[in-house]
């Protein structure tokens, strides 16, 4: 595992886009998988990797992370490009969707300061093998030691006893648009170093 480099955004988001191709919120926003690489893949390049950190295992595994200080809107040029991209690979309405997806997250996200884990993911082959865990470790220790909190927004039930093992918590169900399916505000509170790694 190493943390991704600038030049790393294709791969970064290429493989979170495949770890969310099932996924009931995104599919509910675009409508197909066609347009989840371009789009996890130009946060990468314009929001995650220049202000955040991202992690890497191979090419099977990525993790997105940033501050809940650092301004999460992609740059004007990148933005056009990710509705572009959404209106022409998603169905009618996603660009919609999506836009208004985005402002409920940023209500609904809290105040606190937090590290924000925006997307953890693994190659479809590469599931089951331990490297949620692994993609997950780095931050959640680096938080522990400064004493921060993490928070994320869970988009799959079936991904819900993961975060809990990791020390996340529901805070609460919101819906990030007219009848999409729910998604999961969850809070980890920092452990004390010494109980890293249980």
């Amino acid at each position: 595992m190493r943390a991704a480099a600038p030049q790393d955004w294709q791969r970064v988001g290429g493989i979170v886009a495949e770890a969310f191709f099932e996924d009931p919120v995104n599919l509910w926003i675009f409508g197909r998988k066609d347009p989840m690489p371009a789009v996890f893949s130009a946060l990468a390049k314009s929001v995650y990797l220049p202000r955040g950190t991202c992690h890497l295992i191979g090419d099977a595994g990525a993790t997105m992370w940033c501050p809940s200080s650092a301004n999460r809107e992609p740059p004007l040029l990148s933005m056009l490009g990710l509705v572009a991209s959404v209106m022409g690979k998603g169905t009618k309405g996603a660009a919609k969707r999506a836009l208004g997806a985005s402002d409920i997250m940023a209500r609904e996200h809290p105040k606190a300061p937090h590290m924000y884990l925006f997307a953890i993911g693994t190659r479809k082959a590469s599931r089951g093998k331990g490297l949620g865990k692994q993609l997950m470790t780095p931050m959640t220790d680096a938080a522990d030691r400064a004493g921060m909190p993490c928070y994320l927004e869970n988009s799959n039930p079936a991904n819900t006893g993961f975060y809990k093992s990791r020390g996340f918590e529901r805070m609460k169900l919101f819906e990030p648009g007219p009848g999409a399916p729910p998604m999961e505000a969850m809070w980890r509170e920092p452990r004390p170093v010494e109980d890293q790694g249980r």
